[in-house]
């Protein structure tokens, strides 16, 4: 036993990574959450009723289902098990057959007909090495990457925006299309810098490891860390909401699983000039308006194959995508948004049942500025429904019951989602890579003080991997 203590704010995956790689180590760790549950915006519910299970939050998992953090706490012996569509993602266009991602690199390009070798080109050393790929990009990124001839071919075009490597690459409006639809994963325009990383990424990782969801729920994943938590002797208070850090003056580590705002709020916060500085110049980006569904069948695509997929980019062509983009970073909501939907049940059908049985639950978020408001109720909501009905000729007619989220209300559900902002800070030019700024040492605000959110390396997403950083940082600062 190490003897050490470990106080971690925030009971997000990341926290609870952080927090069960230091109990797994010996340390003597508790995790305080402010909601009832932890978890963050990793959680689960009924919704939309009796026998209904919605991800309020996150809900696909490319980056999970490799993920290094979830892999080496053993997660599947705790019970977590992913669950793949037919297709990991697919992108309908207008009056011709939707663009589609495969769960192989042949069987994607070949749908892709003269563009497929392009496809395989720009792909095919992803897919063949995702895991050299995810070793680099999951971690801090001024560092020696551990597999460096793989850095330096994925960063010939990673530094690109997807828009220009689309139109350098690609003829067709599919391949474009399903390429563009995945960098804007990041809520940012598809013509700036850095973009086509994303789009690269996003494809590979759905090429291999794809791109699942947790079976019965996204709180799955919460309850395999909290068992691998508890196993180890952690504890969670829950709700504990923590305001001033001279609580834990005595732990040898704090861990902070929180969004810079939140962390410049806290009193007793101890952190040199600099560090206040980089925190203070932290900038949030775009948000998202929230729309669950339930529905008395599956959505009607016009392409009969996107029901198969897991997760639907709904926004036309690229054009259609950049000008959507570049509407929301200007501050304006676009009259067709970008929409993600997730169709969990094309995977898993627990989603509905019992008295849901025969129904569908939709997830669906639009890309918004942030903090928008909407001008009435529904205004949003209506976009979405729109988009969804361009590519699903009666849609509107299989919509049972809705319950939406805008920005305002997903904060106060969860401050992190600061104006709606999934990634806990905008991704977009050298904050996209540099978070939380100009640092050897991002998971460390001072000795014995480390942040492990997404404003850290490798940035948003549930891998658990920003967690795993700071833990990594704890270990090696209590060490001396």
């Amino acid at each position: 036993m190490s003897g050490q203590r470990a106080v971690v704010v925030g009971g997000g995956p990341n926290g609870l990574t952080a927090a069960a790689m230091l109990a797994r180590a010996g340390w003597d760790v508790e995790v305080h959450e402010r909601l009832a549950v932890p978890g963050g915006a990793a959680t689960s519910s009924d919704l939309l009723g009796e026998g209904t299970v919605v991800d309020p939050g996150a809900a696909s998992f490319p980056f999970g289902v490799v993920s290094p953090a979830f892999r080496d706490l053993r997660l599947e012996e705790h019970g977590l098990e992913w669950a793949h569509a037919p297709y990991p993602m697919a992108h309908p266009l207008d009056d011709r057959p939707a663009a589609v991602l495969h769960r192989s690199l042949e069987e994607t390009a070949d749908g892709l007909g003269r563009d497929g070798a392009a496809w395989r080109r720009l792909h095919g050393h992803l897919v063949r090495d995702i895991d050299a790929h995810v070793d680099n990009l999951l971690g801090p990124v001024l560092r020696v990457p551990p597999h460096p001839l793989a850095m330096a071919r994925f960063g010939a075009t990673a530094a690109l925006s997807a828009d220009l490597l689309t139109r350098l690459a690609f003829r067709s409006p599919a391949a474009r299309a399903l390429f563009v639809g995945s960098a804007v994963h990041t809520i940012a325009p598809p013509t700036r810098p850095l973009t086509a990383a994303f789009g690269q990424l996003f494809g590979a990782l759905g090429m291999s490891g794809g791109w699942p969801v947790a079976r019965g729920g996204t709180g799955r994943i919460v309850d395999a860390l909290v068992a691998v938590l508890t196993a180890h002797g952690g504890r969670i208070h829950a709700p504990s909401d923590v305001t001033d850090l001279q609580e834990f003056a005595d732990a040898d580590a704090v861990i902070l699983n929180l969004t810079p705002s939140q962390v410049l709020r806290l009193r007793g916060l101890d952190v040199g000039p600099l560090v206040r500085r980089r925190l203070e110049r932290w900038r949030y980006g775009p948000g998202v308006h929230k729309v669950d569904f339930l529905l008395s069948g599956p959505v009607p695509w016009a392409d009969e194959r996107v029901a198969g997929a897991g997760t639907v980019h709904v926004c036309g062509d690229v054009d259609d995508v950049r000008r959507a983009e570049a509407a929301v970073a200007a501050g304006r909501m676009p009259d067709r948004p970008f929409v993600m939907v997730c169709q969990q049940q094309a995977a898993d059908p627990s989603r509905a049942t019992g008295p849901a049985a025969g129904r569908q639950v939709l997830w669906t978020y639009a890309h918004v500025p942030h903090g928008y408001m909407q001008p009435k109720p529904g205004f949003v909501r209506d976009r979405i429904v729109a988009q969804i009905e361009r590519f699903a000729p009666g849609f509107r007619d299989v919509v049972v019951d809705a319950v939406e989220h805008s920005p305002a209300q997903l904060e106060a559900w969860n401050p992190g989602l600061v104006g709606g902002d999934l990634a806990g800070g905008v991704m977009s030019g050298l904050q996209t890579v540099l978070r939380p700024g100009f640092t050897l040492r991002p998971h460390r605000l001072r000795r014995g003080l480390y942040l492990a959110s997404g404003a850290t390396p490798p940035g948003a997403g549930v891998h658990g991997m920003s967690g795993h950083w700071a833990a990594r940082a704890a270990i090696r600062g209590s060490a001396g």
